[in-house]
């Protein structure tokens, strides 16, 4: 585990991930990998490094994400929104949690890191990027 809070340490970081027998990275939920997400994701693949991350915009570039889905937050932030502008106060609302979440897995990626995904997980996903 590395904590990477300023741009110069992402690839350190990254090549050390690479050198590690069955490496890979893991991203956790962050507004700073979110705003390095291009160089993060470019590092990745560079190093030929698996990566997984939460956000569904990553898959495109990555091997896998599993997150909630955006999309539906921001429809159910909508009744709060409506709620609130019908004068009910916010600190009297209950605490919302993500309820949906999303599997995208990438097989043009999993191909050209020479992994082969097992049936069961491909089973589980809710996209499969080709």
């Amino acid at each position: 585990m590395a904590a990477v809070t300023d741009r110069s340490d992402l690839e350190p970081v990254v090549a050390a991930q690479a050198r590690e027998p069955n490496g890979g990275l893991v991203a956790m939920p962050d507004a700073f990998l979110s705003a390095n997400r291009v160089e993060l994701t470019s590092l990745a693949a560079r190093y030929r490094l698996p990566a997984l991350y939460n956000y569904r915009a990553f898959a495109e570039v990555c091997l896998m994400s599993y997150g909630n889905d955006a999309l539906d937050n921001y429809r159910r932030s909508a009744i709060y929104v409506d709620r609130i502008l019908k004068g009910e106060k916010p600190a009297d609302l209950p605490v919302q949690v993500p309820t949906k979440y999303e599997l995208v897995i990438n097989l043009k990626t999993a191909r050209a890191l020479g992994i082969d995904v097992p049936p069961t997980l491909l089973a589980r996903a809710d996209e499969v990027i080709e």
